[in-house]
């Protein structure tokens, strides 16, 4: 109940500040500080304050239809638009993204779904607000 042990993706859950209900639905480019949970919808981009170290948490009943940025990302709902994360992504077992991926560390469970490339960038060369050029080492299952 009470473990030691430490999250070696160092993701702080704590520092979710704000809320978006299952019964919101935001029209519109949405920046935040600190972290998001995100349980309604918004159609427009997502974007964490850049330099600090932000967390989006888009849940089960939660929805983005645009692009998608932070220093961490779980998510478990369904983002159709790219994604690009500083630090740590988590795509839990009921996350659908229709859209390209860019992380420096990636977690996938079971059930999961991507439609698009997923990309690892080197941690020296991150930048959460811009998206980085495709390298060899992308996995393309769109075409699966």
């Amino acid at each position: 109940m009470f473990s030691s042990k430490k999250d070696p993706n160092n993701v702080k859950l704590a520092k979710l500040a704000t809320l978006v209900a299952h019964n919101v639905h935001i029209s519109g480019d949405l920046e935040f500080s600190e972290g998001l949970r995100m349980d309604g919808q918004v159609t427009g981009n997502v974007t964490g304050r850049p330099g600090e170290e932000t967390l989006l948490v888009i849940s089960d009943q939660g929805a983005i239809r645009g692009n998608v940025s932070a220093y961490d990302v779980i998510i478990n709902g369904c983002v159709t638009g790219d994604v690009t994360v500083a630090h740590f992504v988590e795509l839990q077992s009921n996350a659908r993204v229709t859209g390209n991926i860019f992380y420096q560390k990636l977690r996938m469970d079971i059930g999961a779904t991507v439609e698009g490339k997923l990309t690892k960038f080197d941690s020296q060369a991150t930048h959460v607000a811009s998206l980085p050029a495709p390298s060899e080492h992308s996995l393309d299952y769109a075409s699966n």
